[in-house]
């Protein structure tokens, strides 16, 4: 979405951050007669004033039960949230094709927020879905979700948030009767991984790799730097990814992103780590970095939403 050349800039990270003094657009929750999905914003966590975007098909009988996907927006952690425009169309697109119950989480942002205060958010949407599964405060998700079914997704920064809360999750639920709920499995879109040493691509591209390695100081300026543990899963002090919950992940890729490699080197330490999951990896060729965010309406996001739904429904069939 190109933005209007008049307007003052703030923060200028190229090519996908452009932070306008006047804010970002929104755009209200209700009905979406293209894919006949209905939305409601609600107040998850009145201590902090966090709040998320519910979705759910809006033909969809009381009784019926659906996955439930804990969504996490991308954004480098700064931009963006659930009414943008852009992520408010695909989730509709996503509820649309998985005939999921969605939860889309307006997590903090930096630098007003400064890390790990999206990390923070992100666990207190899951635990006020834990709560939901055991009391039933919101209809949609007292009449429509099963809770074997829970995944967590997100695209970029948010599914760097995926892994972090997965983590979580899986040191946490066993021992905790507060969570009344199964991860079932993780999605991650074009995840926000890095490091201070360049590998694949980011060796022959050292331009892109510099624009990359200035977006974590913006918005986490730690004494680490790249090797944070935050942003780099597999440095010493990181915890182990063998600890995910759940026991698929999907992880996909654009051909074209600098951030691919990092995402493909997630998959394979995964799979090769000792987890007992199964960890699928998927590829678009062609395509930059969130592609499907920008132009949803292409074969190929259409393809991607359609790899992504494939993945919530085949595992229950599993």
């Amino acid at each position: 979405m190109e933005a209007p050349s008049n307007l003052e800039i703030s923060v200028d990270v190229p090519p996908y951050l452009r932070v306008h003094k006047d804010g970002t657009q929104v755009v209200p929750a209700g009905l979406d007669s293209d894919t006949d999905v209905v939305s409601k914003d609600i107040l998850i966590v009145p201590e902090t004033g966090v709040t998320a975007r519910l979705y759910r098909p809006n033909s969809t009988p009381k009784t019926a039960k659906l996955p439930l996907l804990l969504y996490f927006h991308g954004g480098a952690f700064c931009i963006s949230s659930a009414s943008d425009p852009l992520y408010h169309t695909s989730l509709n697109n996503l509820v649309a094709e998985a005939n999921v119950v969605a939860l889309s989480v307006n997590y903090r942002l930096a630098p007003e927020h400064p890390l790990p205060t999206a990390y923070q958010d992100s666990w207190s949407a899951i635990q006020w879905a834990a709560s939901n599964a055991k009391h039933h405060q919101e209809d949609w998700i007292r009449d429509n979700v099963d809770f074997d079914r829970v995944f967590l997704a997100g695209d970029s920064a948010g599914a760097n948030m995926g892994h972090y809360t997965a983590l979580k999750l899986n040191n946490n639920v066993p021992t905790n009767d507060d969570f009344d709920f199964k991860v079932a499995g993780l999605i991650m879109v074009n995840p926000y991984f890095w490091g201070k040493e360049a590998i694949g691509v980011e060796i022959t591209d050292p331009e892109r790799k510099k624009m990359v390695d200035k977006w974590w100081s913006f918005v986490c300026p730690s004494d680490k730097g790249n090797d944070d543990p935050l942003i780099n899963p597999f440095v010493e002090e990181a915890p182990g990814i063998e600890g995910v919950a759940g026991d698929r992940v999907l992880v996909t890729v654009a051909e074209k992103d600098i951030l691919r490699e990092r995402g493909e080197l997630y998959h394979k330490r995964l799979s090769n780590c000792g987890w007992k999951g199964i960890a699928e990896f998927y590829e678009t060729p062609g395509e930059d970095h969130v592609f499907h965010i920008f132009n949803p309406d292409c074969d190929k996001a259409k393809s991607l939403i359609k790899r992504i739904a494939d993945f919530i429904n085949e595992h229950w069939m599993h």
